[in-house]
């Protein structure tokens, strides 16, 4: 269609066209035009390229502060709850192994005695300063009696002063209405454990002339017929010996702790004991 020389020719033209563009192309570059052209590129496109990486990274900060810190905070809050619920298991596990140390007290007790023991929870309080006495959860259908002695594994708590159905009222024996028989357990000294209004005994009709010193050791008589012979009430933590008068004044400080009594431990039919002893 075309001849060989008119393709040479054309080619050639060609050829001739593209090596004058790619000449032109390069003394652009090289000139002041393209590099006004560049800068006033610059100068137009900074702008928008200064705002876009703004953007990036404040929207790079919003996610890494704020999106990624409320999926922390939720996981704080999860951790917060097992926390709460691990230290609830913890306090109830050392609640009972509190509980489980009284009643095993409270069992060699009645191991350990000759005497049939009942036992009992504490699940009142008098709120009047003026009588020191607490409810129990058992009564007269579990056959305990007024007058029934009341104690822990440390010593004496009082004695049964009514008895229902299901309940029963113990006084103290830091009741001001109390009174134990007792003796100091190293002179056998005498002497009278009356309940106190500062949550103490006092010792009375223990006379003067008597060996009585701080620590020794009061324990029940058993001559007052309600307290068996033996039982500890607590220590001589007082001792006022003046040059005159009949009687020492001494104060006891029981062993049982009675802001923290929880459980105790019921003696049935005490009488039956006496007669087995004669």
């Amino acid at each position: 269609m075309f001849s060989k020389k008119t393709m040479i020719v054309a080619g050639a033209t060609i050829l001739i066209a593209l090596n004058g563009i790619v000449f032109s192309i390069d003394i652009i570059r090289k000139s002041s035009v393209y590099e006004a052209a560049a800068r006033a590129a610059i100068f137009f496109v900074a702008p928008v390229q200064d705002v876009f990486c703004t953007t990036i990274r404040f929207v790079d900060d919003l996610w890494e502060h704020y999106f990624f810190l409320v999926s922390v905070g939720y996981e704080n809050d999860r951790l917060k709850e097992k926390l709460e619920l691990a230290k609830r298991g913890n306090h109830q596990c050392r609640e009972l192994e509190i509980a489980n140390k009284r009643l095993r007290e409270l069992v060699r007790l009645k191991q350990q005695s000759p005497y049939e023991y009942l036992a009992a929870e504490v699940i009142a309080r008098e709120p009047s300063p003026w009588y020191r006495t607490v409810v129990i959860n058992k009564g007269s259908n579990d056959g305990i009696r007024p007058f029934d002695p009341v104690l822990t594994a440390k010593g004496i708590v009082g004695h049964v002063l009514h008895a229902a159905g299901e309940h029963a009222t113990v006084i103290l024996i830091i009741d001001r209405n109390s009174a134990v028989d007792a003796m100091i357990q190293r002179s056998r000294a005498r002497g009278i454990a009356k309940g106190s209004d500062n949550g103490k005994c006092r010792f009375d009709y223990t006379l003067r002339k008597k060996d009585v010193k701080v620590d020794d050791i009061v324990m029940s008589s058993g001559l007052d017929r309600i307290y068996p012979k033996g039982f500890r009430i607590g220590h001589v933590s007082k001792v006022i010996r003046r040059n005159s008068g009949l009687f020492q004044n001494i104060e006891i400080t029981p062993f049982v702790d009675f802001k923290t009594l929880e459980e105790v431990m019921v003696l049935l039919n005490p009488s039956d004991y006496e007669i087995a002893e004669k």
